[in-house]
């Protein structure tokens, strides 16, 4: 089995443009992406998917693989689609969030476990567990609810479950990064939005309004995220004591 790691990588985020070549800790956020994720002991290639020439050089500039795609993709799983297709050999293909900068190998090779031991899977994704005491009706946390046979039911911004019995809730927030078996791809991106999508503006819910089963894996991994540029002070105070070369 043959897993592509996959990148994609935009300039034009509305909530903070030219995101992935923002700095931090002296480095481009998307250098901390690919260095983490390069890690990865289990992965045969990994490339950058992205549709800006300014980013396909900086990856170049730190000795990474980047590839250039269509300006007219809307989500990063169409993005991945098309550099899919680049890669016959491809079994599997894992969406690696570009604003993830702590994002480590073990976590990408925890998903290719994961994926081995699912053959009836087709779309998989991790979450972990998180404290009440923490951000939980933090919109930009998104979470996730899922059964005992751990298919997903709901992703949401809002909090799930509902804590009508404080002592009973449980929470899990999603980790944003997805492994495709590669046959699915071009079925995904050929499915009209949901409204349940754009309600939340979640990806994943698009599939999953569309019967998909989505697979959920449980990690530790605690997801530090940028989504604008009052997170990367945030971000940086944390990754200081795991800094890379």
């Amino acid at each position: 089995m043959k897993v592509l790691g996959v990148i994609p990588a935009r300039y034009g985020s509305s909530r903070f443009p030219g995101k992935p070549l923002a700095t931090i800790l002296g480095k481009p956020m998307i250098e901390h992406v690919y260095r983490g994720s390069h890690e990865s002991t289990k992965l045969f290639d990994l490339v950058v998917a992205t549709d800006d020439r300014s980013i396909y050089e900086v990856v170049h500039q730190f000795g990474g693989k980047a590839i250039m795609t269509s300006a007219d993709h809307m989500t990063g799983t169409s993005r991945c689609a098309e550099i899919a297709g680049e890669f016959p050999e491809a079994d599997w293909v894992i969406n690696i969030q570009g604003d993830e900068p702590m994002i480590h190998g073990r976590l990408i090779d925890q998903m290719i476990d994961l994926i081995s031991r699912s053959p009836e899977a087709s779309i998989i994704t991790l979450v972990r567990s998180m404290d009440p005491a923490e951000q939980v009706n933090n919109p930009n946390i998104v979470k996730c609810v899922f059964d005992k046979d751990f298919k997903a039911l709901y992703f949401s911004r809002s909090v799930i479950p509902y804590p009508r019995y404080q002592s009973a809730a449980v929470y899990y927030q999603h980790i944003g990064i997805y492994a495709y078996k590669k046959s699915i791809l071009s079925e995904l991106i050929a499915l009209d939005p949901q409204p349940l999508e754009a309600a939340e503006s979640l990806e994943q819910l698009r599939g999953l309004a569309c019967g998909y089963d989505i697979r959920i894996g449980l990690t530790d991994y605690i997801a530090h995220g940028v989504d604008v540029p009052e997170d990367i002070e945030y971000v940086e105070r944390m990754m200081v004591p795991y800094l890379r070369n």
